[in-house]
């Protein structure tokens, strides 16, 4: 059965849309799962999901962006197994791995960061007002 979500770190980090968060936390054991859509409801919530919503298709989202991310790399500093998502796993989930990978070290600009994350996952495709947002944090 092929996945459909990516190793973004090698053995802690997985990225891919909400239809995988399930499947991802069964066989990576995941210990906290980060959902970035803001139109998710709490019904959808379980015992490993953190709500950290990001608006798509809005401009002026660096505070939300910059939340996420400083979420996500505080439980990676906590040595926790992590999955994070948006509806399709493309542009918000691109977004806050591109920062992930830049406040990690593990690239030194935002474009060599999105050449990485869309070699681990083809569909990425982060959106220009996601780019903006991502420009502003990351000078």
């Amino acid at each position: 059965m092929d996945k459909n979500y990516h190793e973004l770190i090698p053995n802690r980090i997985y990225i891919g849309g909400a239809n995988a968060a399930v499947d991802a936390v069964k066989a990576q054991g995941i210990d906290v799962v980060y959902d970035l859509r803001a139109e998710a409801t709490e019904e959808e919530a379980n015992s490993k999901r953190i709500h950290a919503p990001i608006v798509d298709d809005a401009e002026n989202q660096d505070q939300s962006v910059q939340a996420a991310i400083a979420k996500v790399k505080e439980a990676f500093d906590e040595g926790k197994k992590i999955y994070f998502h948006c509806a399709g796993g493309r542009n918000r989930t691109g977004t806050v791995a591109i920062g992930l990978l830049l406040e990690l070290g593990v690239a030194m600009s935002i474009e060599e960061a999105e050449l990485m994350v869309q070699e681990i996952r083809s569909e990425i495709s982060v959106r220009p007002e996601m780019k903006e947002t991502l420009k502003r944090l990351y000078k």
